[in-house]
This record gives structure tokens, C-alpha cells and sequence, in this order.
């Protein structure tokens, strides 16, 4: 998948995005499962670095979007022993974080413990999560429920 395709995806979901995300940082998270991937699945791996892109195209500052591939060769089974995953909700909990960008939301966990833990961070501060579906502000009970039957799907598989 192109990074026009992710562009042309994510046209018209910017009213998500208010003043006060821009106030904080968007953050890309990426991550692959195992390092064989990360080897033998390069495009896969260059894809998340470009949504850095997709946030300054949407009002970011380069200098206001922090990539975070700590876990780059790591399963998303479970947060343990995943610095990157685990700062990300430590940020988002710190009222650090406007919005978290990933190509798909098994990038950022298998294991619905996880996700639901970023989840309810993210709706506790305000923070939106984005993936190639679209944008999610955690908080409304609609976007709660996709949200988590995302995460749920993304554990089954």
C-alpha cells in the first residue's frame, strides 16, 4: 500500500482534529512482529515512517511528531517487554500525546488488555487514534465500540 492511497483514505476526517491535539504531539508508532519481518517486509516497515507526513500534512510541526519504533522485531502479543508501546501510553497518560498514528491498530497491540489500556487513556486525555480506517476520538460511546471491536478483531487474528 502507497502512501497516497493512506492519503487519499484518510481525506475528510480531519473535523476530528481540534486545537488542542496540535497543542500536544502526534506520535507514529511502528512495529513489526518478528525481525524476520522487519528484514524480509520492507515496505512494510517504510510505510508507518511515512504517515510522519500525514501528520504534518494534517497541521503538525515536524519538530512535533515523535516516531516511536522501540519495538520494531517484537510481537504485540503482550506489552511486556515493549519499551516503545509502553512509553506511548506512559506519554498519552502524561497529557503528551494529541494523536497516535499507525498503520493498522494491530501495530499497537494484540492482546485487548493493551489495547484497551491505551484506549482508555486516550479517552481519559483527549487523545485521537488514527489508523488507514480512519480517525477515532475514544471518548464518544460510538467510537469506544469501534474501537474496541477493533482491538478484539486484531486479537482474534
Amino acid at each position: 500500500m502507497s502512501l497516497n492511497l493512506i492519503t487519499e483514505t484518510w481525506q475528510g476526517y480531519g473535523d476530528k482534529l481540534l486545537s488542542r491535539h496540535f497543542e500536544r504531539l502526534a506520535v507514529v508508532y511502528v512495529r513489526q512482529s518478528t525481525p524476520q519481518q522487519v528484514l524480509n517486509h520492507q515496505e512494510s516497515t517504510r510505510l508507518p515512517y511515512g504517515l510522519v507526513r500525514r501528520a504534518m500534512e494534517w497541521g503538525w510541526s515536524e519538530a512535533r511528531v515523535l516516531v516511536m519504533d522501540d519495538d520494531l522485531g517484537q510481537s504485540g502479543a503482550t506489552a511486556e517487554g515493549r519499551q516503545g508501546f509502553q512509553r506511548l501510553v506512559a506519554e498519552v497518560g502524561l497529557d503528551h500525546v494529541g494523536l497516535v498514528l499507525g498503520v493498522d491498530m494491530s501495530r499497537l497491540a494484540r492482546s485487548s488488555k493493551d489495547w484497551h489500556q491505551l484506549r482508555e487513556m486516550g479517552a481519559l486525555f483527549g487523545t485521537v487514534i488514527a489508523d488507514l480506517d480512519g480517525i477515532y476520538a475514544p471518548s464518544p460511546s460510538n467510537e469506544r465500540v469501534l474501537l474496541g471491536v477493533k482491538g478484539t478483531r486484531r486479537e482474534a487474528e
